[in-house]
């Protein structure tokens, strides 16, 4: 760690975070919520939410991916995952949904608004963002694919979508 020159939790805790939030709409893998921690310390994110079946830490299977991550990371839970992005919706953020749908803009064409805190929500690893949450996004978007796969793993595609969104917005 000290050849890497990266922060202790507690440092990383009082570091300043990255305008942009994560809302996992019932993700049912511990191993890919525990991949989502570690994707969001990497790019010190203000905070998880872990909505509807979504496993919470602490987890031997979540800190199997996590690698502590969950202990560094800031996190809480919802039971619906509507009622947490309305709240995110009203606290400011713009909502856009990882997605495919038919208004979904393709992520190369994607802007997020500057200036304004973001709030990435990920869906189900089979059904993807509920159509009531998806109704409550601003926008969706889709990160164009070329193979014989309709989707990535939802791991995959936070990491995708948080870099693409943070080198828009400055941030990195």
């Amino acid at each position: 760690m000290a050849e890497l020159n990266r922060a202790s939790v507690d440092d990383f805790k009082s570091t300043p975070k990255s305008p942009v939030v994560l809302v996992l709409d019932n993700v049912r893998s511990m191993h890919n919520v525990g991949a989502v921690f570690r994707t969001a310390d990497a790019f010190a994110l203000e905070k998880i939410y872990l909505c509807g079946i979504s496993p919470r830490p602490p987890h031997r299977e979540i800190t199997k991916t996590a690698l502590g991550s969950e202990e560094s990371m800031a996190w809480e839970y919802h039971a619906e995952t509507g009622a947490a992005v309305a709240a995110l919706k009203a606290a400011g953020y713009q909502l856009v949904a990882v997605e495919q749908t038919t208004g979904s803009v393709p992520l190369p064409q994607y802007r997020p608004e500057p200036g304004r805190p973001l709030a990435l929500v990920l869906g189900n690893e089979v059904f993807g963002v509920d159509d009531a949450v998806l109704a409550l996004c601003d926008t969706a978007v889709e990160i164009p694919q070329f193979g014989t796969k309709h989707s990535l793993n939802v791991g995959v595609a936070a990491g995708v979508v948080l870099w693409d969104a943070l080198v828009k917005l400055g941030v990195v």
